[in-house]
């Protein structure tokens, strides 16, 4: 290798995460019934092989060559049944880097009311939608859980190796878990953040 094979290869190559990185996407419905905003949550299928039963927003796993945007707008119609002509998008929010490896970039769009009416959600994926109203996230404050994130070192870590026979001080991460109960049904983890963000953004701007 020499300096031409360096700048052939890294000139125009595009920087991406080091390892093994997913990026999801996910669907911040608001639905707007008369003159109030309520925001769209589904309920995944039991059978499902990851988090069965738990309450979300549409999205999935983005595609090879798909962008955030079309992710969320295909598994947002997958899921729910719906048409792309029902979905409005308004803009990208903040997007949500988690320690496990993955990428969130949630989308903030409306869906008309007849359309969530006429909505037939798959069966394989959803179990139910629902809508709650938009003002329970503004006077609601969620129970939130601070978890640490520590790495579990094996007790045969070669410490000398790196000159620290000592041990070493390891960083350490906190992962906050917000819980909201409506009606029976639990809105938590990186959900329960996006709404909660949502609402804290809305309030500081306006």
């Amino acid at each position: 290798m020499n300096l031409h094979d360096f700048e052939r290869v890294f000139r125009d190559r595009t920087p991406r995460p080091q390892g093994r990185h997913r990026y999801y996407s996910v669907m911040v419905p608001l639905v707007q019934k008369g003159d109030d905003l309520f925001l769209l949550f589904e309920v995944r299928a039991e059978d499902m092989e990851i988090q069965p039963g738990e309450v979300c927003f549409p999205g999935g796993r983005q595609e090879d060559g798909e962008s955030a945007e079309d992710c969320a707008v295909r598994e947002t119609c997958e899921e729910l049944g719906i048409s792309r002509d029902d979905i409005r998008i308004i803009a990208p929010l903040d997007y949500i880097l988690m320690y496990s490896h993955f990428t969130l970039h949630p989308f903030l769009a409306v869906i008309d009311e007849a359309a969530v009416v006429a909505a037939q959600p798959n069966p394989s994926e959803v179990k139910e939608i629902f809508l709650v109203p938009l003002s329970f996230f503004q006077e609601t404050e969620p129970t939130t859980f601070d978890l640490e994130v520590a790495p579990l070192v094996p007790e045969d870590f070669p410490y000398e190796m790196i000159n620290a026979k000592g041990g070493y001080n390891w960083r350490k991460g906190r992962n906050s878990v917000p819980i909201y109960q409506y009606e029976g049904h639990a809105i938590w983890g990186l959900t329960a953040r996006i709404a909660c963000h949502l609402v804290h953004v809305m309030k500081q701007e306006t």
